[in-house]
């Protein structure tokens, strides 16, 4: 399934009458494949991490925006994220499954 053939090549011309076959089918391939890896990045990222990128329709600029945003809080996220992870008790979480998976999301 080659998804990451957006982040490998650029942006195929847009369609138009005179499109080859050829032509058509790399813009579809691209189009298919941005889709996947913008639809599959957002699935797997943190929804902190989520929650602070702007939405993005090309993969590209998303990875950008998620790069650009640990860049400028780097020390801040990490501060936080000791704080988060150090005031989380077993006792203020309902079941150890829960407990476990706030400390995964972490």
């Amino acid at each position: 399934m080659d998804i990451d053939y957006v982040i490998r090549k650029d942006k195929s011309p847009a369609i138009i009458d005179e499109s080859s076959p050829v032509d058509v089918a790399l813009y579809e391939r691209w189009e298919r494949s941005n889709r996947l890896s913008v639809m599959f990045i957002k699935i797997k990222i943190s929804t902190v991490i989520h929650g602070s990128v702007d939405q993005h329709e090309k993969v590209r600029d998303l990875l950008k925006a998620i790069d650009d945003q640990f860049i400028t809080s780097d020390k801040t996220l990490a501060s936080t994220l000791i704080m988060k992870f150090s005031s989380l008790r077993l006792t203020n979480v309902k079941g150890v499954r829960e407990y476990i998976m706030k400390m995964r999301d972490i």
